[in-house]
């Protein structure tokens, strides 16, 4: 016996309370007073073809299919609405709902994913396999005719949704084409050396703004966030002679740089030595100069004296003349009245005597003396020619 099926005592039915009905509504019982429902809503007549079951049906059908039009754009997503195949509408994030197929449709595009394309070589990243270098996009010509071998990587980000999937057919080859005509066009107005040198960066720079002129012009919707040079080199086949040309600028480049240290060194003792003899010039000059103003007014002062008093300025010039020669000689010669001189070795004499007076120790014998009586007939001679005078 089924569980809604009374068996005859009371409170077994569950359903027994319900206005004494012996079971549940039946489904069919629903779906024919639905469909009465819309009889009576078409007039006699109209609606006798639509039974219950197929309204009902329909309702979930209707449910089912509003349902589909409810999406979810994430917080790094856009939304871009169309209705009827023209664009209509983009939507930020959240929970989302748009006219079901076929009156709208909604694609969702993710606009801060970095992608990333590459120029003149492929390292295997997204859909490429690994193929190393594309001769056909690295190899490009210089402003000197040089052919030089150079390879891209750019990344970029999607800035306007509707324009990156409406505008161009195949955004990721666009940029690809757009980079390689923009590369070409800064390399041939480089020259080779600039380029493999201290130009890497300025070229980047230039690419990079031309790039993204470009793909305004062009209403991509492609924000151009880095361009790289991944590598730079003259053609495998001259790679030895520029390997050359290289290691010479090199030796060159260092060369300078010592003798620019060389310079740097010997540079300020020069000019050291050089104000340290033009001060000692200056001192000299100054010193002469001082001097001989002081023999002039020396001078001056003797000739002031010289008018006044002849003979007594002309006595003291000569003793003083005198005292200064015989002061600094180490001779004396001595004269007698046999008109015979007397060589006396005072120069030695006062030099023994001066090594007696510092260590006694070195002379045992007694100290000699020197003296001169005021009875010598040369002095006595020398004293009478004074007094003549």
């Amino acid at each position: 016996m089924a569980w809604n099926e009374p068996d005859g005592s009371q409170g077994r039915d569950p359903w027994s309370g319900r206005n004494n009905s012996s079971g549940p509504p039946d489904l069919d019982e629903l779906l024919q007073k639905i469909g009465k429902f819309f009889q009576k809503l078409g007039g006699p007549g109209k609606g006798e073809w639509l039974s219950g079951k197929w309204v009902l049906l329909l309702g979930l059908v209707g449910v089912v299919w509003i349902t589909t039009g409810i999406y979810i754009v994430d917080q790094a997503e856009r939304g871009v609405v169309l209705r009827f195949g023209s664009y209509e509408i983009t939507t930020f994030p959240g929970l989302r709902w748009h006219w079901p197929y076929p009156f709208e449709s909604v694609q969702i595009v993710n606009t801060e994913q970095i992608r990333n394309i590459e120029v003149g070589y492929r390292g295997g990243g997204g859909a490429h396999p690994p193929m190393g270098s594309v001769p056909a996009e690295s190899l490009m010509l210089t402003q000197d005719e040089n052919i030089i071998d150079i390879k891209f990587a750019v990344q970029y980000r999607v800035k306007e949704a509707k324009d990156f999937l409406y505008n161009l057919k195949e955004p990721a080859l666009t940029l690809q084409q757009v980079t390689e005509s923009a590369v070409r066009e800064v390399i041939g107005k480089s020259k080779m050396d600039f380029v493999l040198t201290e130009g890497r960066g300025e070229i980047v720079d230039r690419a990079r703004h031309l790039i993204q002129d470009t793909l305004d012009r062009y209403e991509s919707g492609i924000d151009v966030t880095s361009v790289n040079m991944q590598d730079a080199q003259p053609p495998e086949e001259v790679q030895a002679a520029f390997a050359d040309a290289v290691k010479a600028r090199e030796d060159e480049q260092r060369l300078k740089s010592e003798a620019e240290a060389y310079s740097n060194d010997i540079l300020p003792k020069a000019r050291g030595a050089a104000a340290r003899q033009l001060e000692e010039a200056n001192g000299y000059r100054s010193r002469v100069v001082a001097s001989a103003e002081g023999e002039a007014n020396r001078f001056v002062k003797v000739l002031e004296q010289y008018e006044k008093a002849p003979e007594v300025t002309r006595e003291r010039l000569y003793l003083s003349s005198m005292e200064e020669i015989l002061a600094n000689g180490t001779k004396v010669l001595v004269g007698n009245q046999s008109n015979q001189l007397l060589y006396l070795p005072l120069d030695q004499l006062i030099g023994s005597h001066r090594a007696t007076r510092l260590d006694p120790a070195l002379t045992s014998g007694p100290e000699l003396q020197v003296t001169s009586s005021s009875n010598d007939p040369g002095r006595a001679r020398h004293d009478r020619s004074r007094g003549e005078r």
